[in-house]
């Protein structure tokens, strides 16, 4: 695979029955959708497919939803999955990519390169009739080392510093409405508006109507039309650190290898006092 970022349904059932290739269903939905991830996994995936629920494997304890874990707690959830560092992986989700691109860049943070979204995820995959299973999955149980990259994420501290003066640019991923204030967050207790500073890239946008990934000169045309100079590095934002991977994943095509995740995103800033808002 050649590290690629991204990989077609083709490339995935050439490669399926390889033991070294190991599929994840990565699937996560808000509950506004009225969608069970977890029952969608179980009435079918991918055969051999895992399930990664990013709400289970996150830091306990935490206020905030689904931040991510400590090296250890990851390499732990990774290797129950029987998962180990010399396997490639490939994440798909049952939505628009979102669930399945935090996984993916997850796992990068962890220090496993070896790892892919499923362009067009589990929606193209039925849709060309391949096949799907009902099966329990059962793993061997594999070790996996995790080492994580902290330049890979961003904290609170870390962007309130960069609005003040800081090197990056910082890209949304959330609805036009959301970010200009117009509209109301879905989830309750938020503030609406945005970092200041900050540019707008709705994640959808990147998509196709069969929820591939655009190519790369549209994607290119895409976030120069947002603002963004794709020779400075970049940070996401979201709702809560999920779609803003999806940005993650088009610059990573693209050849952009300066992004980072703002892991609280709008859940942490528009729920504080003391972060500036803009509408």
């Amino acid at each position: 695979m050649n590290n690629a970022p991204i990989l077609s349904t083709d490339w995935l059932a050439d490669h399926l029955d390889q033991p070294e290739i190991k599929v994840l269903d990565g699937s996560f939905y808000l509950p506004a959708e009225n969608r069970d991830a977890d029952a969608e996994y179980r009435a079918g995936h991918i055969p051999g497919a895992g399930r990664f629920d990013i709400d289970v494997v996150c830091a306990p304890g935490q206020s905030l939803p689904h931040m991510f874990p400590s090296a250890e707690q990851f390499a732990d959830a990774v290797g129950a999955m029987g998962i180990g560092n010399d396997d490639t992986v490939i994440t798909y989700d049952g939505g628009k990519l979102t669930g399945a691109c935090r996984v993916w860049w997850m796992f990068r943070a962890f220090g496993h390169d070896k790892v892919a979204v499923l362009d067009g995820g589990f929606g193209k995959w039925r849709a060309e009739d391949r096949p799907v299973s009902a099966e329990p999955v059962a793993s061997e149980p594999a070790t996996f080392e995790a080492t994580y990259d902290a330049a890979m994420v961003r904290s609170v501290e870390q962007m309130l510093a960069l609005i003040e003066a800081g090197p990056e640019q910082i890209l949304d991923a959330r609805a036009a409405g959301r970010f200009d204030g117009s509209t109301p967050e879905p989830r309750a207790g938020l503030r609406s508006g945005h970092m200041p500073g900050a540019h707008n890239l709705p994640y959808d946008q990147l998509l196709r109507e069969n929820g591939t990934l655009r190519p790369a000169a549209e994607l290119r045309a895409l976030f120069e039309g947002a603002g963004i100079d794709l020779g400075r590095p970049v940070v996401t934002s979201c709702g809560s650190g999920v779609s803003a991977a999806v940005l993650l994943l088009g610059l990573r095509v693209l050849g952009h290898d300066q992004g980072t995740l703002y892991d609280g995103s709008w859940s942490e800033w528009g729920s504080r006092d003391d972060t500036p808002i803009v509408t």
